[in-house]
Formats: structure tokens, C-alpha cells, sequence
């Protein structure tokens, strides 16, 4: 639902011009990004706190502000095909269109102050903080880029123009249009299939897993997008074999035994704070499930687990990439992502593998004027 928040308070200077949303009948203006469908008055701002109605205009109210900036593993986001070893320049801003009563990064996603707070940074001072820094790429993440879809793109265009990669890590919740847009700026995302149950999806994150099902099937079968899938197992909600067994089976079909998967653990946060951290058995015994279904890459993260990160040749099963956590700690593809035991290529992106970025997160500041 939307939120009311009164034209005063929305500083006019700071809001940049939104796309996607039509007026209705009634004066209201519509939001058209994603499928909650928010129908503002006048004042107000959506169910995601940063697109809120100016007028007769919608606005984003966090373009070009950021919740701070890192440097971080690729493995971090996680995307364990895409340019293993190398760093990513990680951002986010503030608000989420989900609702999920798990959420691990909530005091980013649910923040109502930062659109305010924080400080600027340009698309063009993001790319070159990304050159700079030698990262391969940048990532949208921390909360859901689709919410500030219009910044990401923009930022997507200054870093394409230094041959730099962009990253989307995004619950997937779009409408088709933004969807095409957005994605047509990404090289590659993680997306978020937080269980595979309407039930799941409609009583703990305010959504419905339709559309996310849509947007998976979309970036396998319209897009050249690399995509890796996450699932945080929560005991007791969406960590049966039943489900679990129903899930990779339809990745198996509708998309591809080529996709990775990764389950990850959860820990007690925000609004669940009774429910029990992931055993890791439950990770385990989940990889196995996968595994049966005839998915090639399936990981674990969120634990210690040094078979459950390591990348395994799919034919000769030669272990290929070892993974300590995120430090590799052996490295056994070719430059072009090659067994280099039997020559089976392995799904994904690679390149020459000379030094890895490590366990590190480094803070970066960005020097940007208001």
C-alpha cells in the first residue's frame, strides 16, 4: 500500500523525474515498475518509500544517493561464475518494494530517513570510482535495484562506457516493460527465488512468486544476462524436500541444469527473530536435492563449507574452482572456462585467472559534490 507523505516534505530539489506510471481516472497516478501497483495521491510515495508523487509527476527520491560504498568479492553478491577472483564496487540506497519479515539487510531496506541523509554520487563518479579501484565490475545491491531502476541504469551506461561490468542482485519483482529496460543494462544479476510457494511469497515478504518465476524465465530465454539463483533456507518455511524438490526441478526444465543455485543460511533478524539459524545439514542435505534434480552448480554460503563452495567440472567432476569462503584456494579452468583436466567448458564468464581480489571489503568514499 502506499505510504502518506505530505508534498512539503518531499524536498522538490533533491527528487529526480521517475519513469513508469500512468495517470488514472480518478487523479490518482499509478506506478508501473513493479506489480504492487501503487496509486498515489498527491504526497504520497509507494510501498517502497523512494517513488512518491510531486504534483502531477511521480519522482525518485534517492537518485544519485547512496547507502555507501565497498569493495567486495564477486563471490560476495553471490555470483560464483562470473569472473571468479575478481572485485566488485557494491552500492546501494534505501527502500525495498518487498516486505520480507527475514530481511537481513531491513535497517538499509526499510530505512525512511536515508533518501534525505545521504550524500550524492553521480553515475560518472561511480565508474570511475570503479576504474580507479580496478574493480571488473559494479554491483546494485545492499537493497533492490528495480526500486531505483532509473539511477542504475544510468550509472550501467557511465561504466559500460569504461568497459566495466554492472551486477543486479534483486528479488525480481518487475513488471515486463521496466523489466526489459532495466535488464537490457545488466551483464549479469543474482536473483532472489525466496521459496517456491505463494503462500511463502503472499505471508512473509508481501509479494507473489509469479512474477518472479517470469523474470527468471525472461533472462534465460530473451537475454544474454548471466544469472545465478539464491535462496536463503529458513527452517521450517521453505526448507521441506517436497518444496525444495519442486523448485530445482522446475529450474531444471524452465530454465536450465546450467543455472548455479545457491542456498544460503539464515540467521534470526528484523521481525523473525525467534526462528533458529540454518542448520548446516539443512544446506547440505538441500545441495543434495539439487544435485539429484540434475542442476550442475549448486553451492552453500552463509556457512563453512568447503565442498558446498567449490565449482566442479560437470563431466569429470575434477574440482575446479576450490573455495574457502570467498578465497580460492585452487584454480583449475582454462582462460575461456575450460576443465583443464578433460576440456569441458563450464557454464559462465571467465577470463585469465592471474590474482583473486580475496576475502577483503574495503569502504570507499566517493569525492562528489552535492
Amino acid at each position: 500500500m502506499p505510504t502518506n507523505e505530505t508534498t512539503t516534505a518531499i524536498e522538490i530539489a533533491d527528487t529526480y523525474p521517475a519513469r513508469y506510471w500512468h495517470r488514472l481516472d480518478d487523479g490518482r497516478i499509478q506506478c508501473d515498475l513493479c506489480p504492487r501497483d501503487c496509486k498515489l495521491h498527491e504526497g504520497q510515495r509507494g510501498a517502497c518509500f523512494v517513488r512518491a508523487r510531486v504534483g502531477d509527476t511521480m519522482v525518485l527520491t534517492t537518485y544519485g544517493r547512496s547507502s555507501g560504498f565497498c569493495i567486495d568479492p564477486i563471490e560476495k553478491k553471490p555470483l560464483n561464475h562470473f569472473y571468479p577472483g575478481s572485485s566488485i564496487l557494491s552500492f546501494g540506497t534505501a527502500g525495498c518494494n518487498l516486505a520480507c519479515k527475514f530481511c537481513q539487510n531491513w535497517d538499509i531496506s526499510k530505512s525512511r530517513d536515508m533518501d534525505k541523509l545521504m550524500d550524492q554520487a553521480t553515475p560518472e563518479a561511480i565508474a570511475q570510482a570503479a576504474l580507479a579501484n580496478g574493480c571488473k565490475s559494479v554491483a546494485f545491491t545492499y537493497n533492490d535495484p528495480v526500486i531505483f531502476a532509473e539511477y542504475a541504469m544510468d550509472v550501467a551506461d557511465a561504466c559500460h562506457a569504461y568497459g566495466i561490468k554492472t551486477v543486479a542482485v534483486t528479488a525480481g519483482y518487475m513488471h515486463a516493460q521496466p523489466r526489459r529496460d532495466f535488464y537490457a543494462k545488466m551483464d549479469a544479476a543474482n536473483v532472489d527465488l525466496k521459496a517456491f510457494s505463494e503462500e511463502f511469497y503472499y505471508k512473509l515478504t508481501g509479494a507473489h512468486l509469479q512474477p518472479i518465476l517470469e523474470t527468471l524465465q525472461y533472462l534465460k530465454h530473451e537475454t544474454q544476462v548471466w544469472f545465478e539463483i539464491t535462496t536463503l533456507l529458513i527452517p521450517g518455511c521453505n526448507d521441506s524436500d517436497a518444496e525444495l524438490g519442486a523448485m530445482c526441478d522446475w529450474i531444471a526444465k524452465e530454465l536450465s541444469t546450467d543455472v548455479p543455485l545457491h542456498f544460503t543460511a539464515f540467521h534470526p533478524d528484523y521481525k523473525m527473530p525467534d526462528i533458529p539459524a540454518t542448520p548446516p545439514a539443512t544446506l547440505s542435505r538441500a545441495r543434495r536435492i539439487a544435485q539429484a534434480a540434475g542442476l550442475k552448480y549448486v553451492y552453500t554460503g552463509n556457512v563453512h563449507d568447503t565442498d558446498g563452495g567449490t565449482t566442479a567440472c560437470p563431466d569429470c567432476q575434477s574440482p575446479l574452482i576450490v573455495r574457502d569462503w570467498h578465497l580460492i584456494s585452487d584454480y583449475q579452468l582454462t582462460e575461456h572456462g575450460r576443465c583443464s583436466h578433460c576440456g569441458v567448458a563450464v557454464a559462465g564468464h571467465f577470463g585469465l585467472f592471474e590474482k583473486q581480489f580475496g576475502r577483503r571489503r574495503i569502504p570507499v568514499v566517493l569525492q562528489t559534490a552535492r
